[in-house]
């Protein structure tokens, strides 16, 4: 039996207008294109829109004055969800979709959450996926925990279009420095605060400061830094641009690069203003001379879908089967995929073209089955993509005179010398063209063809990237197979709870119908398969709701080398309650050899992440040849962040030129896959509260930010999804057998703990290319400074690591040595780093650097310390008062003064005593 093969690729005639990617760019300094989509979920309530315009105008000249003065917000679309009530200013969207959408406003991933996060899970420098901002938000109800929307704006967008990262970090909010103290995690380090454990009961709030936990010897899990309400420090946006003063980002002249940021982890010890100082945005622009105008914003309602079909029934497509199998394609669309209450029209193409059907509504099976009967039946003369193009448009003007925002779904399977004479008039119609191919060496890749039910999965790929999810149909299951000699396709697909609702089996054959057995999860054989021998499909729609848990099926051939292919659909069974999904893409679109790409596969219910589900790519070269990679989420290699839902893996096995297509598996078995209720990656910093200095150095606290047991997890029933990441180019792939050209990955999640006199590693093993494979070899260094070992790590001190043997890719590495003496006078701490090498001798990057502290730290103040709030007498430690000022201003005072100050000195120098650092090692 041979699996998937697949030559169809769904691409775009005029990127980026078909392209699940942003529409912004970026022109005269100004970003145009910037689209802010509500929710459908969101209420309708005209003060969010608003809301939006005011928070995108303050962010344009805060903005402005942060990057220089080189970038400002031109234009903003406003997305209005097809739910909300008409008015006269809505105008009919064009390219604008949730899809494209740059920032989305929506309901808190969870309950009660409302802090704003950017979708971020590429490398640094690289571009996020949107931001997400809840209504609550959006209307001011949180400035005072996360501050001025404007501001925020800015910092969220920093992460989305730069690829930068928080200068914070919640998994490690303080560290060890070099100066022998317990800081907070920030940048820079110029920003003044004092550390404290803030609780409340009902209104009774009490402050104590910090106690050092025995095992990490920072601050306990409850302190928190509260920073001074008035500071003189300028930056940086990245760390807390709620603070009135900071009106710039890090650079590399005040960087912390001691702190364990997001920013310093992910952006090798960058600073945000290198990595946006380096963007093609900044490259391309100089610093304007004249304030910016403000932002021009379009109010735009979702409407009504409308699609054209243009099928190519030219006389190439009656060979090797072509024009059946578009037919049953198309016919999975019109059945399945199309959402009800679209417009759907139709047109043929050979050397002219025929309207076969003007827009249909689409409101039950009446109007699908109308359309089904105008699909082609007969294959004949040339080819004329451009007329089958023109009628289209005649078709879709059928409702509104503009056909901004319409869609054109053409296939064709040959080349078309004059297709470029109307791609001026495509671009001007403002149409979305969705391009579905027979690969550019159709011809004998059809003739070799084996399983493919790639056409169907294309078609199926097109739903409406406006219509709510729960009106969108989600494929549970794609395969297909060529048997030879055993003549049995079994199989089983799992149905949740999230989905059941138009249940949709489709099964296709290339030769004879099969013998078809399908029986629900308690056993009850389904018989009433429809049967159509012209088109040679099958199909069963399941009435109501489908019955919850595993379906089997078993598909026998009646003849040797039969193709049999089977997909099943389902529609969420709840509109209440979001259906488990799944997105997969490349990182490019096209790629040159020998550069890696990366495979990703996010799953998510709603905007929760799915963990622990088995995740498989396959990749489809041209000529059928497939590569088959399991994804995973485990922070290593390709992975970003760990448990964050996204499950990645780096691509190389390139086996040829040209066009290659991607396909995810997705399986998640009973108890194994749970709901992650772990806070966003990239979420705001929330400020606990602020220092008031000028009220005696008092913390004006902000209400607690709701506390989530984030090692709690639901787990979830068995599901199984499948989806289309559509296609990529390959170019100057070189002649096999390759050379080994790519080193193991770098090692970004290394953590290092002291055990008495041994230093102890933990770490993800890379691969032998990338994460795939086996490494070599370690080689692990140490040395005092931080700057020194990752700017000339080969001069470092080195650790033996003769006993210890790379394991396999992906499998968790630990290795514990005695650090031996450290050259550096005055050495507060050991730095850690390790570099990878495989069989050819290839080096990996150096990895992240991890640390640990040759001594106590000390605290800032006394772990006794305990004050109701307001806190009458708690001083920042640079307040200005010392005990030297304070002795001297009592010299001199009465006798019984004297004596109470004689004791507060007693008493203080005991105190300073017992926290007195001390060095060990």
């Amino acid at each position: 039996m041979t699996p998937y093969l697949s030559v169809v690729f769904l691409l775009v005639l005029q990127l980026p207008q078909g392209s699940d990617t942003s529409l912004v760019q970026l022109n005269n300094n100004g970003y145009e294109g910037v689209i802010v989509a509500i929710d459908p979920a969101v209420p309708e309530d005209g003060k969010i829109i608003e809301q939006i315009k005011d928070m995108v105008t303050a962010a344009s000249t805060y903005l402005f004055e942060a990057t220089e003065k080189r970038f400002f917000f031109k234009n903003v679309s406003i997305l209005i969800p097809e739910n909300w009530k008409e008015n006269s200013e809505y105008k009919r969207p064009k390219r604008e979709s949730y899809e494209h959408a740059d920032v989305l406003v929506a309901p808190p991933t969870l309950p009660g959450g409302d802090e704003p996060y950017t979708k971020q899970f590429t490398a640094c420098g690289e571009k996020g996926e949107y931001i997400h901002l809840t209504p609550d938000f959006v209307l001011g109800k949180n400035e005072s925990e996360y501050g001025p929307s404007g501001r925020l704006f800015v910092h969220e967008w920093a992460h989305l279009r730069w690829g930068v990262f928080d200068e914070y970090n919640e998994d490690e909010p303080y560290y060890s420095a070099t100066s022998k103290k317990i800081e907070a995690t920030r940048c820079p380090t110029g920003i003044t605060g004092i550390n404290r454990v803030y609780t409340c009961q009902g209104d009774s709030c009490v402050t104590r400061a910090c106690r050092i936990d025995s095992k990490t010897k920072l601050y306990e899990k409850d302190c928190q830094f509260f920073p001074e309400k008035d500071q003189t420090e300028k930056a940086s946006i990245m760390f807390m641009q709620g603070i009135d003063s900071v009106v710039e980002f890090c650079k590399e002249n005040n960087h912390n690069r001691e702190a364990p940021s997001l920013q310093n982890k992910m952006c090798n010890s960058r600073s945000t203003w290198e990595v946006i100082s380096n963007s093609e945005d900044f490259k391309n622009t100089a610093s304007m001379v004249e304030p910016p105008p403000p932002p021009v914003f379009s109010l735009l309602k979702i409407s009504q879908r409308i699609v054209c079909l243009v099928l190519d029934k030219s006389g190439s497509m009656g060979g090797s089967n072509r024009l059946n199998r578009m037919n049953q394609a198309a016919k999975h669309f019109l059945m399945q995929t199309i959402e009800n209450g679209s417009w759907v029209g139709m047109v043929h193409f050979d050397s002219t073209a025929y309207i076969k059907s003007k827009l249909i509504q689409i409101t039950s099976s009446n109007e699908r089955n109308k359309l089904l009967e105008s699909l082609p039946t007969a294959a004949s003369g040339g080819t004329s993509i451009c007329r089958g193009i023109k009628s289209a448009f005649q078709v879709l003007t059928g409702i509104y005179p503009q056909i901004d925002g319409s869609e054109i779904v053409l296939l064709t399977d040959g080349e078309d010398n004059s297709a470029g004479s109307c791609l001026d008039e495509v671009k001007q119609s403002g149409a979305i063209i969705h391009f579905i191919a027979l690969g550019p060496s159709a011809d004998q890749a059809v003739i070799e063809m084996t399983a493919n039910n790639g056409l169907i999965d294309a078609f199926a790929a097109l739903v409406s990237g406006n219509a709510d999810l729960s009106q969108q149909s989600l494929q549970l299951e794609s395969k297909g197979l060529t048997l030879n000699n055993n003549l049995w396709m079994n199989g089983t697909v799992i149905i949740d709870s999230t989905v059941g609702k138009d249940t949709f089996f489709l099964v296709t054959w290339n030769g004879q119908s099969p013998t078809i057995s399908l029986w629900d999860p308690n056993g009850t054989q389904m018989e009433n398969f429809t049967v159509d021998t012209d088109s040679k499909i099958a199909y069963l729609s399941i009435p109501g709701t489908a019955k919850v848990g595993v379906w089997t099926y078993s598909l026998q051939a009646k003849q040797n080398s039969e193709i049999l292919t089977i997909t099943v659909n389902s529609r969420a069974a709840n509109s209440s309650v979001p259906p488990i999904t799944v997105n997969a893409k490349m990182n490019k679109d096209t790629n040159s050899f020998p550069s890696p790409m990366i495979v990703y596969a996010e799953i998510l219910q709603g905007f929760v992440p799915i963990l622990g589900a088995n995740v498989t790519a396959f990749i489809e070269s041209n000529s059928g040849k497939t590569e088959v990679l399991q994804l995973l989420d485990n922070g290593a290699g390709a992975d970003s962040f760990k448990n964050d839902g996204v499950y990645s893996r780096y691509f190389t096995a390139y086996s040829e030129n040209g066009r290659y297509s991607l396909k995810v598996r997705v399986h998640g078995g009973t108890n194994a896959a749970t709901r992650s209720i772990r806070h966003p990656a990239n979420r705001a910093a929330y400020i606990p509260g602020w220092v008031e200095i000028s009220n005696a150095g008092k913390i004006e606290g902000n209400p607690p930010r709701p506390k989530i047991d984030e090692d709690t997890q639901t787990t979830l029933e068995s599901f199984s999804r499948t989806a289309s990441g559509g296609a990529f180019v390959v170019s100057n792939v070189s002649n096999l057998p390759l050379p080994d050209l790519y080193p193991p990955s770098q090692i970004t999640d290394l953590e290092a703990t002291r055990d008495g006199d041994n230093i102890s590693l933990t770490w993800t093993a890379p691969g032998d290319d990338f994460d795939v494979g086996k490494a070599q070899q370690y080689i692990i260094r140490i040395n005092g400074s931080l700057l020194d070992l990752r700017d000339n790590f080969d001069d470092a001190l080195q650790v033996n690591t003769t006993d210890l043997l790379p394991k396999e890719a992906n499998s968790e590495e630990t290795f514990a040595f005695k650090p031996g003496n450290i050259s550096e006078e005055n050495a507060t701490h050991i730095f850690i780093a390790i570099q990878s090498v495989d069989k050819s001798n290839l080096t990996s990057k150096v990895s992240n650097i991890a640390q640990v502290a040759l001594f106590i730290p000390e605290a800032d103040s006394s772990p006794d310390e305990t004050q109701p709030n307001p806190s009458p007498g708690e001083n920042l430690p640079n307040s200005g008062v010392s005990i030297s000022s304070l002795v001297l201003s009592v010299v001199g005072s009465v006798a019984l003064v004297s004596i109470i100050l004689s004791t507060a000195v007693c008493i203080l120098n005991k105190k300073k005593n017992s926290r007195r650092p001390r060095t060990e090692f």
